[in-house]
């Protein structure tokens, strides 16, 4: 059975710790103790080692770059500090303290080889540092936003508004059929490549509202979304997204794309599904394992219904 908490990205998560946000001292103390962990992005990349995992730093990464935001993730197990830094986008690797020790690596490719907690604690830090440079201004006044509690929120220095995180619910869903399912492409996808369905949640309607409408505004299949199944839920941090998945028992069968939404559009079967999963298909290939379409598409292909 598939699990959300098991999902890549969601696993092995750290206790977040929430109580200390606001210790101000205790953060400080604690970046500086030895026994603290921490990892950096640059422009939303991880630092990797040339084995694929986090380069995890302790205290010595202040020195790295002064004065770059940081974030309090949590603890870990044994009680260590976990923190992130986001260093500029123009930190010349080259030139510096950590030149020959990993690669700063595109996140989608990084978290591909990262172990389970290396990946939640960097997607985690990765969403925090985008919804912070896409939120420097305040929306009720415009003015500057400043970076509190640890990171976990954004405060207006002007008019005092708080502002929190931002996360998108997004349905990403597999319409069914007579033994078939609907996978799509969007036109600037690899030739070949091929994933469910999805769209953000609008205001006034529930997730799977929003499943059953996105089927029929991207490929005019109607499903009803009382019939949805949910299947597993994962954090997308592109830039900051819950992925709700689902599979929907369709009404209809006949494809109608929105060519402003998808290339192309079409049903196959549990063995070309299976195919495609297995990387055997003649043409089509799919999203990989770290991404959940990958998991619902699984789920339905290696089940009997």
């Amino acid at each position: 059975m598939t699990n959300s908490n098991d999902m890549p990205l969601a696993a092995k998560p750290i206790n977040r710790a929430a109580h200390r946000r606001t210790d101000e001292a205790w953060l400080e103390t604690a970046i500086q103790n030895d026994t603290a962990l921490i990892l950096m992005l640059r422009a939303g990349d991880p630092f990797v080692t040339p084995e694929g995992g986090l380069y995890w730093f302790g205290p010595e990464a202040l020195r790295i770059s002064p004065g770059s935001p940081r974030l309090f993730l949590g603890e870990d197990k044994t009680g260590a500090p976990v923190f992130a830094m986001e260093l500029p986008a123009k930190f010349d690797l080259a030139g510096s303290l950590i030149a020959g020790a990993g690669e700063f690596l595109d996140f989608r490719q990084a978290s591909a080889r990262m172990p389970d907690m290396d990946a939640n604690c960097a997607s985690t830090a990765r969403s925090l540092f985008l919804w912070h440079q896409s939120h420097s201004h305040c929306a009720k006044c415009g003015g500057q936003n400043g970076i509190v509690e640890a990171g976990w929120k954004a405060q207006c220095a002007m008019c005092g508004t708080e502002h929190f995180p931002r996360t998108d619910p997004v349905a990403i869903m597999l319409a069914v059929k007579d033994g078939r399912a609907l996978i799509g492409r969007q036109k600037f996808w690899p030739a070949g490549f091929m994933s469910c369905l999805a769209g953000f949640c609008e205001p006034g309607e529930t997730i799977e509202q929003a499943a059953s409408r996105e089927l029929f505004e991207e490929a005019g299949i109607h499903c009803d979304p009382s019939r949805a199944e949910y299947v597993a839920c994962q954090p997308w941090p592109y830039p900051s997204s819950l992925m709700m998945g689902f599979i929907l028992p369709a009404d209809s069968d006949e494809i109608t794309i929105d060519p402003n939404e998808l290339e192309s559009a079409r049903w196959v079967t549990r063995e070309e599904m299976r195919d495609i999963i297995n990387g055997k298909h003649a043409e089509l290939f799919c999203p990989p394992a770290t991404a959940i379409a990958h998991h619902i598409m699984k789920v339905w292909a290696f089940r009997n219904d």
